[in-house]
């Protein structure tokens, strides 16, 4: 026991300000690796990559084994060079959330708050309807990030948005209801819109099976961009939201509005996400939903 106390105190009189910072600025890593990770297929690999390096370790380290220990020492160099692979859609969804990353401080933009309100309200109006009506909707509704390349892979209207054109677009068998609506402020500018889907595997543990391919496009449209995607379900008529790799769901007309609200802000100022606001999504959202 002294000799363990002896060597903490060894420990603490070399640690300085330098030390304490590499020491957070490792686990600030780690942490944020771990997080763009989590509720994605990625955590399970990881997982059992982690168990196998520490079977290896401890089968090396307790068992006098040259052959396998020569095997596994081998090994592990090819096993860290596959990782890249192995990881590839999660580290270029981090990349891309880095590309887009914002200021450091927190910005607000100055919008037309009657504008959004009227489009807010049209699309609850629209949600709530096709909701009783049971007829499958996906919108996606544009924030700070361009989403040309999506606008581009569909029909282009640039129409003002209405519940009635909402209907339309949506309605069963029509040219339009397949793919996505975009809507950029206060107009749709582009419908029958191809949409990536979501890798995550978060519908996949899902007890419910009613979420198919919009909800998956949803879920994709949201991973990569700030945009807020609407689903409604054309099995049961529940309406999601999807923001930040997360989804909300069985949504009233009256909550949809509320966070519609919330997130656009039709108050003459939007919020404008910071860099690690764009970087770890799913944390600063649900800080801003417990408030």
């Amino acid at each position: 026991m002294t000799e363990f106390l002896n060597n903490l105190f060894f420990i603490f009189e070399r640690i300085n300000w330098l030390s304490v910072f590499d020491i957070l600025l490792v686990t600030l890593i780690f942490f944020g690796l771990l997080y763009s990770l989590r509720d994605t297929q990625a955590m399970a690999l990881l997982r059992g990559m982690i168990l196998l390096v520490v079977a290896l370790i401890l089968l090396t380290s307790l068992v006098d084994l040259p052959a396998f220990s020569w095997i596994a020492t081998n090994s592990l160099p090819a096993l860290l060079l596959a990782l890249p692979v192995i990881f590839a859609p999660e580290i270029r969804r981090t990349l891309e959330r880095l590309g887009r990353a914002g200021t450091v401080w927190p910005v607000t933009v100055k919008t037309a708050d009657v504008a959004l309100e009227q489009t807010i309200r049209a699309i609850v109006s629209a949600a709530a309807r096709l909701s009783a009506r049971k007829h499958g909707a996906l919108i996606i509704l544009q924030r700070l990030d361009n989403l040309d390349e999506l606008i581009q892979s569909g029909v282009q209207l640039n129409a003002r948005v209405t519940p009635e054109l909402l209907l339309q677009i949506f309605y069963p068998n029509t040219p339009l209801h397949d793919g996505g609506v975009i809507i950029a402020g206060s107009n749709v500018v582009a419908a029958a819109c191809v949409l990536p889907l979501s890798a995550s595997g978060i519908l996949n543990r899902s007890p419910e099976r009613q979420m198919g391919l919009r909800h998956r496009a949803a879920l994709g449209t949201s991973e990569t961009s700030d945009s807020i995607a609407l689903v409604v379900s054309e099995e049961t008529g529940a309406i999601s939201i999807a923001h930040a790799g997360r989804m909300l769901r069985r949504l009233d007309p009256d909550r949809l509005e509320n966070i519609l609200t919330a997130f656009f802000r039709p108050n003459g100022e939007a919020h404008k996400p910071t860099f690690l606001e764009r970087l770890l999504p799913g944390l600063f959202t649900r800080k801003e939903n417990k408030k």
